[in-house]
């Protein structure tokens, strides 16, 4: 039986009713719901099933999924990891000659599986209305539901003229992994669309929606990247690395290397074995390449590197997955936390960032690679000159510190008519279970923490001095640490998270002033609880909107 075709967008109004963002365990499994209204689900992370009525979809990062009331839903998370996903609510009204009335059915031909590219826009807005939900001026509650009809216009633009368009972005991502395996061949744009099934003047705009970048720059940049790895580690002519890769011949490889990079393939690899010796945190002194290009990050402050311009070859994935910049570590590798050596190794890196002091673990890991110690609890604008000089990258590091501090001088100045002269602010999360700690220097609290922004209370001031970057309280002494502004970060495990649940029923915690004058700011750990340089950035645009709600 055909389905029925749905009203025309042009006849419907949407209104937002409700935003949650959902965080389920490992093993989870809702029972049986029936949708009272249209939802939108939004993954960010983990994976699982999601059934509705008689069709199972896959769950995992980047996808979304649209339902109409009625559908009948259940989800199931039997996977490794905890499940995360924004839950969007709304109604949809009809309106046409004959009056207004509620729009239940489905909005896109029943399809529910919707795609969005870039889903990094789609993530960021679904990230905004969040902050904004308990916004109760009547201004800003008008501006929430115009950013939900620009998220529901970005989904629409994507998925309302070709049930197909999913398939035909899938069948352009599977090409991009066909190139990768087989850039040494010669590949055509025409080829790359027949094995897509997709037609030629379509294949290009998906394609660049996808990567950045047109097919065959992306496949000479591939070629190139595979060409230095050979410069530095094989004994070749020229002419066989050019062959290797997938060059015609060695001056169309020695021009397209130079339009690439700047410089001839010899200069590259004279440049490369240049060697600077450096001092690191604990003291090693070492020789590493004066310009690392296959660089292994293993620390909290990823953020920090990509602030730089430099997309590391490995990281530990364990401490980027809800980062607000997770959606730039394609093509990064997971080393693992502990790091594997295996899979460091695997990666053939040129220069490996360890942020530990743990000297058994690096005369482990330094037999792969030149090794440097880095302290990722350094403050911010120490971290990234440190970089800078490690990454031959000191111009972008002073470039990058100068920008960001020039913006948090403008918000705090901005943010003067909100918070009073001398506020304090203090930050408390539950890990392990239910033991309580209350953030030092690391994390949500170092953003806090600025000549024109909160002061710490007298006894986080003694956790800052000691160095230390958090450090476990007992939820009695809570009173003695708790400022003018309390955050809470919410952590994803579910023990950690019903720890700050109970406390936050208590008597002891009704009774904070903070508390009673409504100065209390649920944040998501996992996002935000991060000291790298990207979150602290992203953290400017947020924590005004924060502030609003209860000024």
């Amino acid at each position: 039986m055909p389905h029925r075709q749905p009203a025309p967008l042009r006849s419907l109004l949407f209104h937002l009713s409700e935003m949650e963002l959902i965080i389920r365990p490992v093993g989870w499994k809702s029972p049986e719901l029936t949708a009272a209204l249209h939802q939108l689900l939004i993954v960010t992370d983990g994976k699982g099933r999601l059934h509705i009525g008689s069709r199972t979809f896959d769950l995992s990062p980047d996808k979304c999924y649209l339902l109409a009331p009625g559908d009948v839903l259940q989800f199931d998370n039997g996977y490794d990891c905890a499940l995360r996903f924004y839950q969007i609510t709304f109604t949809a009204v009809r309106s046409d000659r004959d009056g207004q009335s509620l729009y239940n059915a489905h909005l896109l031909q029943e399809r529910h599986e919707l795609t969005a590219y870039p889903f990094s826009r789609l993530e960021r807005l679904a990230e905004t209305l969040y902050v904004g939900r308990h916004d109760r001026c009547d201004i800003e509650w008008f501006k929430q539901h115009m950013r939900f009809q620009e998220l529901l216009g970005f989904l629409f633009e994507h998925n309302y003229q070709s049930e197909h368009s999913t398939n035909s972005t899938q069948s352009v991502e599977g090409t991009i992994r066909y190139l990768q395996d087989n850039y040494m061949h010669n590949i055509t744009v025409k080829q790359l669309a027949h094995i897509a099934n997709v037609s030629y003047w379509k294949y290009t705009p998906i394609f660049q929606e996808l990567t950045g970048k047109k097919p065959l720059d992306f496949l000479t940049e591939l070629r190139i990247n595979r060409s230095k790895e050979l410069l530095l580690n094989a004994n070749l002519p020229l002419r066989e690395i050019a062959r290797q890769v997938g060059f015609s011949d060695e001056y169309y490889y020695n021009r397209r290397f130079r339009q690439t990079t700047g410089t001839t393939p010899k200069q590259y690899a004279k440049l490369m074995r240049r060697k600077n010796t450096v001092k690191d945190w604990t003291g090693h002194e070492i020789e590493i390449p004066a310009q690392p290009k296959r660089v292994i990050y293993h620390g909290e402050t990823f953020g920090d590197l990509l602030a730089l311009g430099v997309k590391p070859v490995g990281c530990a994935f364990s401490w980027v997955q809800g980062a607000v910049f997770k959606d730039q570590i394609e093509l990064v590798h997971d080393v693992g936390f502990p790091i594997s050596a295996e899979r460091s190794s695997s990666l053939s890196p040129d220069l490996i960032i360890l942020a530990s002091p743990d000297e058994t673990q690096y005369r482990r890991i330094s037999r792969i690679a030149p090794t440097v110690t880095f302290n990722s609890f350094a403050p911010l604008d120490q971290r990234l000159q440190t970089l800078g000089s490690l990454l031959d990258k000191k111009a972008e590091a002073e470039t990058w510190l100068k920008g960001y501090n020039a913006k948090a001088d403008a918000m705090w100045q901005q943010l003067q008519s909100t918070i009073e002269p001398g506020e304090t602010a203090s930050v408390f999360i539950f890990d392990h279970g239910d033991r309580l700690f209350v953030m030092g220097s690391v994390g949500l609290s170092s953003a806090l923490y600025h000549p024109n922004g909160f002061r710490p209370v007298e006894k986080i001031q003694e956790v800052l001095d000691a160095g230390h970057g958090f450090t476990e309280i007992s939820p009695a002494s809570l009173p003695a640490y708790a400022g003018d502004r309390v955050f809470m970060l919410l952590h994803e495990n579910q023990d950690s998270r019903q720890a700050a649940n109970d406390l936050m029923n208590s008597p002891l915690w009704q009774a904070l002033p903070a508390v009673r004058r409504g100065h209390v700011y649920l944040i998501e750990a996992a996002m935000w609880n991060l000291n790298d340089a990207l979150t602290k950035e992203k953290l400017l645009d947020v924590l005004p909107m924060l502030l609003r709600k209860s000024s």
